[in-house]
């Protein structure tokens, strides 16, 4: 893909480094001259130091070919500007940081893909990780429903069933669904199914409509998040 990314900051810089080895080809607008070079210098990528909010400064980043545009400056302002030139220019592809969230409504209505609040996501994330050390890697879908990978510890009341076993047994609500096992020798993740048994050390993919609490993770041997 011919990707146009926007700020080589904080979130910027690892996305170009992501795009980068993704063989995609990278075209870095960045306003601040150190931050140019910096990046210039470091991805093999073209850096246009000046101004994204200008529309000759996205043509020039080569708009008529991108296939997406992606905006990840620390300034709702640019960010919306950029967003809205990038339409006029018809970039198909248009993605935004949004950090204000009464911003959200406006971005939405311009027709944006969003990430919203990327630090607050990356505190939630640090929070996570104290109160439930259990957790692998999680993702909020909605107000409380989340998916997460967990691992069934040996004294797991899911262990060594099958999982109509613990269906049958009430270990898995219908709130909770456990979407893909891994396991240790094999290449690919299981897909689960009724006859399938959960062993020990099974890494786990859980969709959870009420979250990860304690007594969705109790059943899988994890009781640490009761302290």
């Amino acid at each position: 893909m011919y990707i146009i990314i926007v700020g080589a900051g904080d979130i910027g810089a690892p996305l170009i480094e992501i795009a980068t080895d993704g063989g995609n080809e990278v075209v870095v607008i960045e306003r601040d001259t150190e931050r140019a070079e910096e990046a210039s210098a470091q991805y093999d990528c073209l850096v246009i130091n000046d101004d994204a909010t200008s529309k000759e400064t996205l043509r020039d980043a080569g708009a008529d070919r991108a296939s997406a545009i992606i905006s990840t400056t620390d300034q709702g302002a640019t960010n919306i500007m950029v967003c809205l030139l990038a339409q006029e220019l018809e970039i198909s592809n248009i993605v935004s940081v949004v950090h204000n969230p009464e911003h959200m409504g406006l971005f939405r209505q311009i027709g944006v893909n969003t990430m919203e609040n990327p630090q607050r996501l990356i505190a939630e994330y640090l929070y996570r990780a104290v109160e439930r050390p259990s957790i692998v890697d999680f993702m909020r879908i909605g107000d409380q429903a989340e998916v997460f990978e967990i691992t069934v510890e040996p004294n797991a009341p899911i262990a060594d069933k099958t999982l109509q076993e613990a269906n049958e047994d009430g270990l898995i609500g219908k709130e909770t669904l456990i979407v893909a096992i891994e396991r240790e020798g094999d290449d690919d993740p299981i897909t689960p199914r009724g006859s399938t048994r959960v062993e020990k050390e099974d890494l786990l993919t859980v969709y959870s409509s009420k979250g990860a609490t304690p007594d969705v993770t109790d059943i899988f041997g994890h009781t640490e998040d009761h302290d």
